[in-house]
């Protein structure tokens, strides 16, 4: 019996140990909902006089011809590519993401909440807005969307951040500290089901758009960054047109100073945002280049700067994770630490909305509390582009497609290596990404956009690696 005793020990130890090891927990992750509340115009008046609590009511009114007639026009008269998200489509993605994942343990949503063109579409239907009313209808817009995420998840934390279209004068306008960003903040912080970071959220938002909370357990010791790096896009200008840059400036300060407290307290850190900084793959490979052996010597950034990024590579070492939008595309990146080793991963999350063609998608991600890393996660696709009887169904899941055990930086290290080697795209992992990029319902068959990105692979490769001028240069235009 005496012998049996330490083996006994030994086991109830282990047991123990195993018994406390946190499970991987399931998150749901958004971007780019672009709610258009102005689908069935003749609603708007109703819409801009009534509470937004009010709003799911008038929304369902049944349209007629004469409505979808009015909407065409509206359409025509702001330039529009396609159509945003309708209540119909919103309604159906969140029943969608109920039935498959009823209790998330917290919602990420990286941006666009409003619809393109949202100041053109009111300012056609409500002329005599003022630019007041104008703020408070998107306020409005954007307080609707939070309540009905909080509707279908009441118990779930809800993290949104802002993006280039969420703007309370026009798109990539914003002035800080601004009347809308502090109607934005009292929406954001009543989502977020915790009075701890409710506070966090109410005193942070107001300046620029961003926060900082602690993830909900069994997460210890990590934080979610969140910015609305709307003051750090390209085409920033203030509400008044006027050029902006100190508050971009100040925006990456603020980042800054938050990890380097996370890197003395040893934190880990997600962050969100909605414009991926690095290399605009699409505009790169769009824009007139000069002539010569490589197209590809002057890429276009998403972002004003290289500052997001720098600062992504300086602290790689507390990064787990960075949430992304903007694309609507499904995407990967990997911000390389500036030791050249390891890195910051970084998921591009596809859009609920179908303005580009794409079929509308959501995320299911894994994740890892211990170590506050994304294990895994399956995209989920719509049949079609309204949400008029949709069925939504897993397009593919990380893992079984690219066979790594977690989204880590060294797990992206070994995809995008083979994706950098195989220049023809002929590997099964290279075809699948290709294939999935643009979400079309289409169970993994290749389409256009898919072939599209076929002929531009070498150097698309390059920019999921390679976030500065310079080293994408080199790696897109090699001299050997």
């Amino acid at each position: 019996m005496r012998r049996l005793l330490p083996s006994l020990l030994l086991l109830s130890v282990t047991l123990t140990a195993y018994s406390q090891k946190p499970k991987p927990e399931p998150v749901l992750m958004l971007s780019d909902i672009h709610f258009d509340p102005f689908q069935n115009p003749t609603l708007v008046p109703k819409l801009v006089a009534a509470k937004v609590e009010d709003w799911p009511s008038i929304l369902a009114t049944p349209t007629t011809p004469m409505d979808e007639q009015a909407y065409e026009q509206l359409q025509s008269t702001c330039n529009a590519r396609g159509s945003d998200t309708s209540y119909t489509l919103l309604s159906s993605s969140l029943a969608a993401e109920q039935k498959q994942l009823p209790a998330p343990l917290f919602i990420t949503v990286s941006g666009d909440l409003m619809a393109h063109q949202f100041d053109c579409r009111y300012k056609a239907l409500v002329p005599k807005g003022s630019e007041r009313d104008y703020s408070d209808f998107a306020a409005k817009t954007v307080a609707f969307v939070a309540q009905q995420l909080h509707v279908s998840f009441p118990k779930t934390p809800i993290y949104l951040s802002l993006g280039n279209n969420d703007s309370g004068c026009k798109d990539y306008r914003e002035d800080s500290s601004s009347s809308y960003l502090s109607k934005d903040g009292k929406t954001f912080a009543a989502v977020a089901l915790d009075k701890a970071n409710s506070a966090s959220i109410s005193a942070e938002f107001s300046t620029y758009g961003d926060y900082s909370v602690k993830l909900p357990a069994p997460f210890k010791n990590t934080l979610l960054l969140v910015m609305q790096d709307i003051f750090e896009a390209k085409k920033y200008v203030a509400c008044d047109g006027r050029s902006a840059p100190e508050a971009g400036a100040a925006q990456t300060a603020w980042l800054r100073r938050q990890l380097d407290e996370a890197r003395s307290k040893h934190q880990r850190i997600w962050i969100m945002a909605h414009i991926p900084p690095g290399i605009d793959a699409y505009s790169t490979f769009t824009k007139k280049q000069s002539a010569g052996a490589c197209p590809y010597t002057d890429p276009a950034l998403f972002l004003n700067s290289e500052l997001f990024a720098d600062t992504l590579a300086d602290y790689a070492d507390v990064i787990s994770l960075v949430l992304l939008g903007h694309t609507h595309m499904d995407e990967m990146k990997l911000y390389t630490a500036r030791s050249g080793t390891g890195g910051a991963p970084g998921k591009l999350v596809p859009s609920i909305s179908p303005v580009n063609g794409n079929h509308p998608a959501f995320t299911i991600g894994s994740v890892d509390p211990a170590k506050a890393v994304l294990l895994d996660y399956t995209v989920y696709v719509a049949t079609n582009l309204t949400g008029i009887a949709s069925k939504w169904s897993p397009e593919y899941t990380y893992s079984t497609t690219y066979k790594q055990p977690d989204y880590s930086a060294a797990s992206l290290k070994a995809i995008m290596d083979g994706f950098l080697a195989d220049r023809t795209s002929q590997s099964p992992q290279t075809q699948a990404y290709e294939s999935f990029y643009f979400p079309s319902g289409n169970a993994g068959g290749l389409n256009l956009r898919a072939a599209a990105l076929g002929i531009v692979w070498p150097a698309y490769a390059c920019s999921l690696t390679n976030d500065t001028t310079k080293s994408f240069v080199e790696c897109s235009c090699p001299t050997k």
